[in-house]
């Protein structure tokens, strides 16, 4: 782990510390997925997760620093997945709609769309949305975005305004926002990532697809 996990209390280094991490976290999955928010205590995931009380808070202050925890790793491993979409976005001379459609699917795929015992852990996500870890990762996304196409700079595709890429980017996550919260079975499929691409494609440019 290169950076920092503001939400922990201390960083696991070794590999057996990560082991214990790793089940306090399925532990949570598990417990949400089952009972919902209102079975969710530390006491009740260290028992689960195989863990003393002691060494759960030895990493966490509470519920809900396991759960941004949780929250910030995946949003990590998203965003490099997202980065090599950009990247290829940028070097591929072909039809940039194919590029937003790929980035469109995997911010879907990555945050509006779960298995059915995941799905619970997803919701939780979309609530704690307005902490300070998920608002700069949200803002690191779209700047992200932005380089790419003023690097690529496709006659068809220009380098956005500001207020037009923030109205995207939060346009987009906010339906999907939307479908999780309100249990909708649009995410995943092909109508909801139709109206989607062709709502990013109407304010980016005159991309085709």
């Amino acid at each position: 782990m290169d950076q920092p996990i503001e939400t922990m209390r201390k960083v696991p280094r070794q590999r057996r510390a990560w082991q214990t991490i790793t089940a306090i976290f399925e532990a949570t999955a598990q417990i949400l997925g089952r009972d919902g928010e209102g079975g969710l205590n530390t006491n009740r995931v260290a028992e689960r997760a195989g863990v003393s009380i002691g060494t759960l808070y030895q990493y966490f202050p509470d519920m809900d620093s396991v759960i941004l925890t949780m929250i910030g790793l995946e949003q990590r491993r998203v965003v490099r997945e997202l980065d090599g979409i950009l990247a290829g976005a940028e070097m591929d001379g072909g039809d940039p709609a194919v590029h937003l459609r790929r980035f469109v699917r995997h911010l879907i795929l990555s945050f509006g769309t779960a298995p059915p015992g995941g799905r619970a852990l997803l919701r939780r996500a979309w609530l704690m949305d307005h902490t300070p870890e998920v608002i700069a990762m949200t803002r690191d996304t779209a700047a992200r975005i932005h380089t790419a196409l003023e690097r690529r700079a496709h006659p068809s595709f220009p380098t956005p305004d500001p207020a037009v890429l923030f109205v995207v980017t939060r346009a987009v996550l906010g339906a999907i926002r939307a479908a999780v919260l309100e249990d909708s079975p649009l995410p995943g499929t092909p109508a909801f990532e139709d109206a989607l691409v062709a709502l990013a494609a109407s304010l980016l440019g005159p991309v085709r697809g």
